[in-house]
């Protein structure tokens, strides 16, 4: 077994003195986010071409990936075979807390979703060529396999946003009408904070991708129903320690006009911006962590 060396922190931020050195622009936030997306955006789109060679095989992937998140809504229909009202809410109004959770979190799938993959590089050490890059680490490991047949998810789920929406009988005032994009913007970058974190935690355990998922994909199932099915202190979890409620709960109760069950303050539906913004900050201190800890595996 290889002996285990630190990776010397000149190679750990060369990725992004590189960068702005080639760019000719100042260190600080404003370049690195900058060359973040533009490295982002290049090794998305080499993944999408390739993709793309193969329209038949991109088709029938997508399509896989609408009818299997399909089934998770098949069974809220079951459900309501069976009763008229699931924790007291009708299926439109159950089908409009689905719609909003599988749309965010099919949104971040889509664009973070490879974030699960860095414990395998972690092991392997193909991690270390990426910090020789001079491209920041988050955005090559985010963009790492870029699946654009992920878009079934995400497809599905504004089809159930869309029938919710329709059959709703509430009264759509212009601030129902714009919590709707902004909670899936906000629930968005709330689960999008999450993979980033749990994509840091590899770095110390690198098999523990399934509990990253286990806050990601459990998280967006436990969203798809209402809050008053679970219990109180469970409802408080994703409440207090991980703000999972802040993407579709909390500003969904508002729009379909239902108290929480933890009786919070009305204005506590319009703090999702804060929170996100809040969990990302977090996440990158995470990130940072996470980096500066890390270790080569000398092979």
């Amino acid at each position: 077994m290889a002996d285990s060396t630190e990776v010397p922190e000149t190679a750990r931020g060369s990725g992004e003195r590189v960068a702005s050195a080639l760019l000719g622009a100042p260190q600080g936030t404003y370049a690195r986010v900058r060359d973040g997306f533009r490295a982002y955006r290049m090794i998305a789109g080499m993944w999408i071409r390739s993709t793309m060679a193969y329209r038949a095989s991109f088709v029938m992937t997508t399509f896989g990936n609408f009818a299997a998140t399909a089934l998770d809504f098949v069974a809220v229909l079951l459900m309501f075979s069976r009763v008229d009202r699931l924790g007291g809410y009708s299926l439109p109004e159950v089908a409009f807390l689905y719609g909003v959770s599988a749309t965010s979190f099919g949104i971040t799938d889509l664009v973070v979703g490879s974030m699960d993959r860095l414990g395998r590089r972690v092991r392997d050490g193909t991690l270390d060529t990426l910090l020789v890059r001079p491209v920041p680490v988050l955005a090559q490991v985010a963009a790492d396999r870029f699946a654009l047949r992920r878009l079934g998810r995400v497809t599905q789920g504004l089809l159930v946003l869309a029938y919710a929406i329709a059959v709703l009988d509430i009264d759509w005032t212009p601030l129902r009408v714009l919590m709707v994009p902004l909670m899936l913007l906000c629930g968005a970058a709330i689960f999008g904070a999450v993979f980033v974190a749990g994509g840091a935690f590899q770095f110390i355990a690198q098999d523990a991708s399934e509990v990253q998922n286990s806050f990601t994909y459990g998280g967006t199932t436990l969203l798809q129903y209402p809050p008053t099915v679970f219990a109180k202190d469970l409802v408080r979890g994703a409440t207090y320690v991980l703000p999972l409620a802040f993407v579709n709960w909390l500003p969904g109760l508002y729009v379909l006009g239902r108290p929480y069950p933890l009786d919070l303050p009305t204005w506590i539906a319009f703090t999702p911006p804060l929170i996100a913004a809040g969990c990302c900050a977090l996440a990158g201190v995470a990130w940072r962590a996470g980096l500066r800890s890390y270790r080569s595996t000398g092979s």
